[in-house]
């Protein structure tokens, strides 16, 4: 366990909720830097931060987002970074996680969808989900293979809308599986209600100024103990271990674990 992870965001004015997942301690050593990133939706990459995703190396792009999501807001990527869909939620398109662009747009409902507590219930329930359900495990499949792919190269990049649920899930197993303890994955995790809040601030001070209670967002705009903790707790409950999970939900074998491990980690 590290006393205080290295700082490893990646500041574009573009692309919010960017980090590095290299320089985390794992057994072993330490997780690859510059291989492997996790960021929010790259919808509206300016051509600054284009070029700034292409000294990166990143190569290949996961996208967990759902076809509505993706409906008129593609990833502005270079012409020659291979982008992969993996639909997390096809099996539930409702899921909270995915609706929160349909919730905002629709202030006057945000009470009646959100209050009392409902918000953090839907989360949690959410989180779940990701461990569990079918569409999220063939998704979560694919990813790994991909990222095992020894006929990939460069950098890889992968996220959903806000970079904080679906890539949450895929960013705390990834660091499991390669060895992280449990603190620094939730400390990778939580970072994200940091990073993610400059970007969310212009939105919460227009929807204030239309009279929304934006404290109703807060549940679904950030990350919580407790949404790690549902899905955590649904690994446990249903695998056993993460290796569990990754042999018996994802149907990766125990060389394509190696493979994993022998790829992103660094020994020394």
């Amino acid at each position: 366990m590290s006393e205080q992870l290295p700082d490893r965001r990646v500041v574009l004015a573009s692309a919010p909720n960017m980090r590095d997942l290299g320089g985390i301690p794992v057994a072993g050593g330490t997780v690859r830097t510059g291989v492997l990133y996790r960021s929010a939706s790259l919808t509206n990459l300016d051509d600054a931060d284009r070029e700034a995703v292409v000294k990166l190396g990143i190569t290949t792009v996961f996208d967990f987002r759902t076809a509505a999501e993706r409906a008129g807001a593609l990833d502005r990527l270079p012409a020659d970074i291979r982008s992969i869909w993996l639909d997390v939620v096809a099996d539930a398109p409702d899921n909270i996680a995915a609706s929160i662009p349909a919730l905002l747009a629709d202030p006057a409902g945000l009470e009646e969808a959100l209050g009392g507590g409902r918000a953090a219930r839907y989360l949690t329930d959410a989180n779940r989900d990701f461990v569990s359900m079918p569409s999220a495990l063939a998704a979560y499949r694919q990813f790994y293979l991909d990222l095992i792919d020894d006929t990939r190269t460069g950098a890889a990049l992968f996220h959903c809308t806000t970079g904080k649920d679906r890539t949450g899930w895929a960013a705390a197993s990834f660091l499991l599986l390669l060895g992280a303890s449990e603190t620094d994955v939730r400390a990778d995790y939580l970072q994200t209600n940091t990073d993610l809040a400059p970007a969310l601030r212009p939105m919460l001070e227009a929807l204030h100024t239309q009279g929304v209670r934006t404290e109703l967002l807060q549940p679904i705009l950030g990350v919580d103990d407790d949404y790690l903790d549902a899905a955590l707790d649904e690994l446990r409950t249903r695998y056993g271990t993460i290796e569990d999970y990754a042999r018996n939900g994802l149907t990766l074998t125990d060389q394509q674990i190696i493979t994993l491990r022998s790829r992103f980690i660094h020994h020394g």
